[in-house]
């Protein structure tokens, strides 16, 4: 996942969207928006952005059956995410998965006290 020109360390960089069924998400966000994707694998799909010619990406389509009642999955994206992960536990957040690496880099998710699950990426 490519962070978009302008990110920011711990600014909203990536929204993840979980769906049911990839290519028929695939085809209606085209369809209705014109959006363009990476394909990582039969799971998941990075959505191009549309203003630099699709050359990062702004978002993704997670296939999977947990759907989120909340909506969107948010990430943060952090220079230093080492850092990042003793911020949020020294803030009184809860880490729920990673840090892990993915293709490009690694990430983790917590949820903050209300119980909002959010996670925060860094590029390797």
């Amino acid at each position: 996942m490519s962070p978009t020109p302008s990110h920011r360390h711990h600014a909203i960089d990536y929204v993840e969207l979980t769906v049911t069924d990839l290519e028929r998400a695939k085809r209606f966000y085209t369809d209705a928006f014109g959006w363009r994707f990476n394909d990582y694998g039969p799971a998941y799909a990075g959505i191009r952005n549309p203003q630099d010619g699709g050359a990062t990406e702004v978002g993704g389509l997670r296939a999977g059956d947990d759907v989120r009642a909340g909506g969107p999955f948010v990430l943060l994206y952090s220079t230093d995410l080492d850092a990042s992960v003793e911020a949020v536990k020294d803030a009184g957040g809860r880490v729920v998965n990673g840090p892990y690496e993915f293709p490009g880099g690694r990430r983790f998710h917590f949820t903050d006290p209300s119980g909002n699950e959010l996670g925060v990426y860094a590029e390797q």
